[in-house]
């Protein structure tokens, strides 16, 4: 069965199905068919594309036009899990009425079921308030968010003191009060993201945030081991970029020296 939003939403409430929440990342056909016949409950075409399939160091760079096309990609390659898109940096903080233009084109033209859009002050509440009073499905993401990573002066862990664990747990609550489904908590202390699945009836999907969350998301390039860099909280399920590489350089040396084709 197709997954949905509603069910999503009450996977924690009602406590079926009792496992934990699988999510996993696909930037074009291929990787979207390789993890929904995986059986990811949900796949995000997340903004880590920018790194991952285009290059650049940071999600920065990445417009709403390049999500677009690699969404419409993912979603003729997924059939059962539930996709998500996020929305690129910029295409829905200027304001509300650029984040509803921003998730309709991701929902009417990539076939997306939910966007996904990060931080928890009160700017971006409004604007999931906003979207979900349109009948489009959010999915926050709180802890370290990678669009403010200048503010953060890198890829560093948050909530480790006492000001910042209580900021990110009010920002999820205020989330989860504006109408999102489910709450992506990156990169926080293991304690910090119990006392928010605690607090929270919705969902919450860690990366790098411990064992007590109601799912747990990561890229799959990092999974597949196709990643020149993985952070420390990525597990490493296959060593497919050296085989990709041995492979590769196999099929050159059998060219080169005429035992391809036979």
């Amino acid at each position: 069965m197709a997954v949905s939003v509603d069910r999503i939403l009450r996977w924690k409430q009602t406590g079926a199905p009792a496992q934990p929440i699988t999510v996993l990342t696909a930037w074009d056909v291929m990787s979207g068919q390789i993890v929904d016949q995986a059986g990811a409950d949900i796949v995000l075409v997340g903004d880590s594309l920018a790194m991952v399939a285009l290059g650049y160091d940071t999600t920065l760079p990445l417009t709403t036009e390049d999500m677009l096309i690699c969404a419409k990609a993912v979603r003729r390659g997924v059939k059962n899990a539930l996709l998500v898109v996020d929305l690129p940096f910029l295409s829905y903080q200027t304001s509300v009425e650029d984040a509803i233009r921003a998730s309709g084109q991701m929902l009417k033209e990539a076939g997306a079921q939910a966007v996904k859009l990060e931080g928890g002050h009160e700017g971006v509440v409004e604007i999931v308030r906003r979207l979900v009073q349109w009948g489009i499905p959010v999915m926050g993401h709180v802890g370290l968010t990678p669009q403010s990573i200048n503010q953060f002066g890198g890829f560093r862990k948050q909530g480790k003191t006492e000001a910042e664990a209580d900021r990110i747990l009010s920002e999820a609550k205020a989330l989860e009060q504006a109408g999102a489904f489910s709450i992506v908590l990156e990169h926080i202390p293991t304690e910090l993201a119990r006392d928010i699945a605690k607090a929270l009836r919705i969902p919450t999907i860690g990366i790098g945030a411990g064992v007590h969350c109601d799912g747990q998301v990561l890229v799959t390039a990092d999974v597949l081991g196709l990643s020149a860099w993985q952070p420390p909280f990525a597990k490493v399920y296959a060593n497919l970029r050296q085989q990709a590489v041995e492979a590769a350089q196999q099929f050159c040396t059998e060219v080169r020296s005429g035992q391809y084709p036979a």
